[in-house]
This record gives C-alpha cells, sequence and structure tokens, in this order.
C-alpha cells in the first residue's frame, strides 16, 4: 500500500509507493497495469485532467482540442517550415485523441532497428508476441467502411483502378457509431483508449491515478533514483518517494523531465523522429457528405516501401477550416459553399531528417527540426501520388497543403505545382514523435539499455514512445505498447 505523510506547514507532503509511473498513455498505461498485476503498489501522475465519456459527448470540438492536446494541439517546430505538432494532455495520453489504429511494426522495421542498436533481441518473435497480446486484450478488429464514408471509398475504388494496394485499418473500437470525433475524443466510448480499458483494469488492482500533477525533476543520488518531485492540481508541492520510477511522458516531456533532473542532458531529446502529415482537400462532382463517417477507414500502402501512407481523414468543421486559414477569402468562400462535396485526406511521410529540443527554457521545450532536401523530394513525390489517386476516384479539384497555392485541376498542373514547391511552402502537421531516448548500444547514438534503463541508472525505466529506435511509418501505439510490456516484463523477471 502507498503512504502519505504531511509534513510541516509549507513542506511538500511525502508519498510513498513501490512504483511511480510519469505519464499514462499508451506505455506509462502498461507500466501502471503489468506492475499491478505483479502485487506492486503504483502511483501513475499525470500532467493533464481526467475526462470521463460523459464529458466528452457534451463538449464541443473546440472545446474538447484545449482541453485534452498541450498547446490547444499546436506546438511549433520550428524551421523550414515550421510544422505544427500535437500531442494530448489527458489521462489515456494520446490513445483518448487518436484515430485508435492499431499496426504491428513490420519484420523489416524491427531487423533495421536491431542492426543498428545493436540490441537484437526486440525482433518479429518477442514484439509478435506481445502484439498479439494487446490485440487480444483491446478487441482489435479491421474497420470497414460502415455508415457513410464515402470519401473513403472513393479512395479504395480509385486504388483498385490503379491497381494500388490498401486495406481496411485494424482499429480498437467496439461498436463504433461513426460520430467522426476521434481526434477530440470519442463521445461514445467506442474507442478502447487506455482510459477505459488498461487504466481502469489497474485501478481495480489498488493503483492510484492522480491527474493534474506536473513532475518538475526525478530525484537521484549516485546512479540511483529516489523518486519525483511534483507540483498537484492546488500547487502544493508533494514528493513521491518510489523503489522505481517508469517515465512515459512521451517523447518530448521524457527527454525534457531527464535534462530537468540532470539525467543525460546532452544525449536526451537530441534526436526526434517524426511522421509528417500533409492534408489535400479534394473537390467532388458528386455529394460525399465527409463528415457522415468515421478516420481511416480505409489506407492505400502502396507506397509504404517508401515511407508513405494515404488515408481519408473524415472532414471536419474544424479541420476544414484550420486547412483554410489564411488563404484568399474567396477561396475559402468557394469551399465551404461547396463542403457536401469535399473530402479531406492525409498522406503520412516518414521524414528522414529529425527534429530536437533546442533549449527548454522555463521548464518548455524549444523544438527544431532539420528536414532535408530528400524530405522535400519525398513530399512532392506524396503529393503527386496522392493527386494523382484523388484524380481517379473522380476529384476535379484539389487543394494543395503548400501555402496559398490555388486548386489544382489536372495531373499537369500538379506537376508544375511540384516544379515551383519550395521547402519553406509545405502546411505540415505532425502527431507521430519517437526516438528521442532510443534504446541502443552507448557507441551507437544510444541512451538506454534492453531494460529501458537510462545508461546509469538501475531503477529508472523509460517505456513510451521515446525508446523506440526510430520511426517505424505506421501508427505507433501498438509498436509503443508492444516495447513497453517487454521492458515491464524484463524488469519483473529481473527483480
Amino acid at each position: 500500500m502507498s503512504r502519505a505523510s504531511n509534513g510541516r506547514r509549507g513542506r511538500p507532503a511525502d508519498i510513498e509507493c513501490d512504483a511511480v509511473v510519469v505519464g499514462s498513455g499508451a506505455g506509462g498505461s502498461v507500466a501502471a497495469l503489468e506492475l499491478a498485476r505483479a502485487g506492486r503498489s503504483v502511483t501513475v501522475l499525470e500532467e493533464g485532467p481526467r475526462v470521463s465519456t460523459h464529458a466528452l459527448a457534451a463538449a464541443g470540438p473546440a472545446e474538447s482540442m484545449r482541453r485534452l492536446y498541450r498547446n490547444g494541439g499546436a506546438t511549433p517546430i520550428l524551421g523550414t517550415p515550421t510544422i505544427a505538432y500535437g500531442e494530448a494532455h489527458a489521462v489515456g495520453g494520446t490513445t483518448v485523441v487518436n484515430g485508435g489504429l492499431l499496426w504491428k511494426p513490420s519484420r523489416t522495421v524491427l531487423d533495421r532497428w536491431a542492426t543498428w542498436s545493436g540490441f537484437g533481441s526486440y525482433r518479429a518473435p518477442v514484439i509478435d508476441s506481445r502484439f498479439a497480446e494487446i490485440q487480444q486484450r483491446l478487441g482489435m478488429i479491421v474497420q470497414e467502411h460502415g455508415e457513410g464514408n464515402e470519401d473513403s471509398r472513393l479512395l479504395t475504388r480509385a486504388a483498385e483502378s490503379l491497381g494500388w494496394r490498401w486495406q481496411h485499418p485494424q482499429r480498437v473500437v467496439r461498436g463504433c457509431r461513426h460520430r467522426n470525433q476521434c481526434a477530440t475524443g470519442c463521445p461514445s466510448g467506442a474507442k478502447q483508449s487506455m482510459a477505459l480499458t488498461y487504466l481502469p483494469e489497474a485501478e481495480a488492482l489498488g493503483v492510484r491515478i492522480h491527474p493534474g500533477v506536473r513532475v518538475r525533476r526525478i530525484t537521484h543520488d549516485g546512479g540511483v533514483v529516489r523518486g519525483v518531485e511534483a507540483t498537484d492540481p492546488d500547487g502544493r508541492g508533494v514528493r513521491y518517494r518510489a523503489r522505481t520510477v517508469f517515465l512515459a511522458a512521451g517523447p518530448i516531456g521524457t527527454p525534457v523531465l531527464l535534462r530537468r533532473s540532470g539525467i543525460h542532458r546532452r544525449t536526451a531529446g537530441r534526436h526526434l523522429a517524426l511522421h509528417l502529415n500533409l492534408r489535400t482537400i479534394a473537390r467532388f462532382p458528386q455529394v460525399v457528405e465527409a463528415e457522415r463517417g468515421t478516420m481511416f477507414t480505409a489506407q492505400v500502402q502502396e507506397h509504404a516501401h517508401l515511407g508513405m501512407l494515404i488515408m481519408p481523414s473524415n472532414l471536419t468543421a474544424g479541420g476544414l477550416g484550420a486547412a483554410l486559414a489564411g488563404r484568399d477569402p474567396r477561396q475559402v468562400d468557394a469551399f465551404l459553399a461547396a463542403r457536401a462535396h469535399l473530402g479531406m485526406y492525409t498522406t503520412q511521410v516518414r521524414m528522414q531528417g529529425t527534429a530536437r529540443i533546442a533549449a527548454v527554457v522555463g521548464g518548455a521545450p524549444l523544438l527544431r527540426h532539420g528536414m532535408t532536401r530528400a524530405d522535400h523530394h519525398a513530399l512532392c513525390l506524396a503529393f503527386r501520388r496522392t493527386a494523382q489517386l484523388l484524380f481517379a476516384a473522380g476529384a476535379v479539384e484539389i487543394l494543395p497543403p503548400t501555402g496559398s497555392a490555388a486548386p489544382l485541376r489536372s495531373r499537369a498542373e500538379v506537376e508544375d505545382h511540384c516544379a515551383r514547391v519550395r521547402p519553406g511552402d509545405w502546411e505540415l502537421v505532425s502527431v507521430h514523435g519517437m526516438a528521442s531516448c532510443p534504446m541502443a548500444q552507448p557507441d551507437r547514438g544510444g541512451l538506454c539499455d534492453e531494460l529501458g534503463r537510462p545508461y546509469g541508472f538501475g531503477n529508472l525505466h523509460l517505456c513510451d514512445a521515446s525508446v523506440l529506435p526510430g520511426a517505424p511509418g505506421v501508427s505507433p501505439q501498438g509498436t509503443i505498447m508492444s516495447f513497453a510490456h517487454e521492458i515491464v516484463g524484463r524488469h519483473l523477471e529481473n527483480m
């Protein structure tokens, strides 16, 4: 059992437990549940709020964006161009606001990571076994089109006409009602986020979840972690004393906390791998009503070997407004008037250059990226392929994700556009950051060993996206959870 004691007035309260887990997303929730199942007393600290399904249903998308996302969903990664980075800020982490996609990392990716990292034990036989456990526990399904989703049907028919590979996505949903609000929290409770699955099960085993708690630093002495110092929702100091700390604050939060704590200051967050998203709007001659449906009921994988995936991201009023921001008012009016005929599509591209935490100013990270010439060419190729697919789907014009560019009405116009576009013209979004504290041998740029322990520490484990050796090229929740299960499992075996 955890124990709490209050010091003299003005002194921080002390809370003792076997393990503290910092962060409650895909990695932290795995750590909390598996530690509790092993009989440990566990406290989970989450900086964001706890939001019920009822509250999500009652809130509008704009309100949910402000409440559930850090910085309202638009943390800037400075560079040419500036990239808008989105990550969650809530109990359950990004699993509350993602599309519920659950993909297994490919054997090719795992082999590449094993070769680079110098650690050969996180290959397919191990990760596939962990993924199968997650798949069964969350009730993964193949998400077919269902009600609405005409924009998805148009995309799949076009892919088939071109002979391109596509498939329905693997999602963790039960009884999806196609409300099209995945990205601002499922209002029906169909999406099996950590807030509805792992965390309640962990609480039934005695885990305590403390929302609204900001961890300031990890306390340590001679390579032994003593606990964490935090601020509670009322601004009071709290010290959590623990035998073990599992850090799962995300690909940015984890390295920032390590730096604030004087742990691997020079290497934590030095590199950050990203998936980049291009957002393309297509206008069709017929009514599409893309708002009727759900996210990602089809994924075109023809160019997956190049790190490119094309999928519908069903149009919403907020998403359309964001895509049209800063454009000519007449152009905006024309697209708003044609809203029922529009579809919005996301093309995910694996970035070859890296981002980094350039500094931590006042506790907040300053992020920068170094998009390469190869990245620019990859974005051009990705847009060409997306345009080819959308014109094959019957689009009469498409709006490229490049600043104030005019709508394009043919593949010839697309080619001309790509010949003229500059790196700074792209409008880029990223919601997948990884590999900021990679698991690898120290001489290969690694920060953690095979148990997720930062070198020099025996009772501190990282178990989130930060430990991945690179970007998997698919939605990373399944990869993060598989690695987290393996890290916690190895910790328990070594106890």
